[in-house]
């Protein structure tokens, strides 16, 4: 077995699986990545022309269609290159810092949608504070929580991960991940496994409790309120729900893919899995809130009708 000195590449075998499909994936690939930048790019742009959008809960979208723009970018220049190459090879340090990318974006996702969920939960509990506990300087330390707190945890996970000695090279997907980096290591590493355990469960279980203590809230608030009311909480939560539930769902994909053997499922759909976290968040976001949003929709329409 080689020491961790003599690795300074990664092979990604999972590209090998494509065969004589590659130029398909290619042309699908790209054109998803194309549809998110585009549509995200006019979402950010909405947002930014429309005063009447100036609110906390669109400034908070914009930034997840900003972290949408920012992890696609990150790895879909390099899926698209991969797929047509002959060579699937990765730098140490590239890895590194794909998985970096992967991770904080991931991050950023979550801890958005977490706070979306106390946003509309102040809005509609608390109507009349809202604009009081909304205050600028709450938004800007949401933003802290958002951007530096996750940007440190992932930090130190990379730093644990590494540091580790390495006995081998070849990483069974079409990108870095951490977990599979940590599969190489030659010593035992329960340890790290069990922090990464406990750090992954805390900030489940912290943010899920919050995103589900504000939808039953906001529920029970609901049920209380005029039909009116009912009908504007539904249109403002339905969305930021369906969003929520389609990237649980693509975490769990990912955590699957990541943690299990999936050799014996059909080619076709280990890339689908593999990718689903990578696409179908940033490209579903945008479009569920133009549709379910009646401002975004008018501001939209107002963009592309305008002389």
């Amino acid at each position: 077995m080689s020491n961790s000195s003599y690795i300074s590449s990664f092979f990604l075998s999972a590209y090998g699986d494509l065969t004589n499909l590659n130029y398909l994936y290619f042309s699908i690939v790209l054109v998803l990545y194309l549809l998110i930048i585009i549509l995200n790019l006019i979402f950010i742009v909405v947002v930014y022309l429309e005063r009447g959008l100036h609110q906390p809960m669109y400034i908070f979208m914009c930034n997840l269609s900003c972290n949408e723009l920012y992890g696609s970018t990150a790895l879909c220049p390099f899926l698209l290159k991969n797929i047509i190459s002959e060579t699937h090879e990765i730098s140490r340090v590239s890895c590194l810092a794909q998985i970096f990318c992967f991770y904080s974006y991931g991050a950023f996702e979550f801890t958005i949608l977490t706070v979306m969920s106390y946003d509309r939960f102040v809005s509609i509990c608390y109507p009349l504070q809202y604009h009081v506990i909304m205050s600028p300087f709450k938004i800007c330390t949401l933003f802290v929580l958002i951007y530096v707190y996750n940007t440190f945890k992932v930090i130190i996970t990379l730093s644990l991960s590494s540091s580790l000695q390495l006995c081998g090279n070849i990483i069974e997907k079409m990108y870095c991940d951490n977990y599979s980096v940590v599969k190489l290591a030659c010593t035992d590493t329960t340890s790290l496994n069990i922090y990464y355990l406990i750090n992954l469960a805390i900030t489940l279980c912290t943010q899920v409790l919050l995103i589900i203590c504000s939808y039953v809230r906001i529920f029970q608030v609901c049920m209380k309120a005029s039909k009116n009311s009912q009908a504007k909480a539904i249109a403002t939560c339905t969305p930021q729900l369906l969003i929520v539930f389609n990237f649980g769902i693509a975490s769990s994909f990912e955590m699957i893919q990541s943690r299990f053997n999936m050799k014996h499922l059909p080619t076709t759909l280990r890339i689908i899995l593999s990718i689903y976290f990578l696409f179908i968040p940033p490209l579903l976001n945008p479009v569920i809130y133009g549709i379910k949003n009646q401002q975004i929709r008018m501001a939209v329409k107002k963009l592309f009708t305008q002389k």
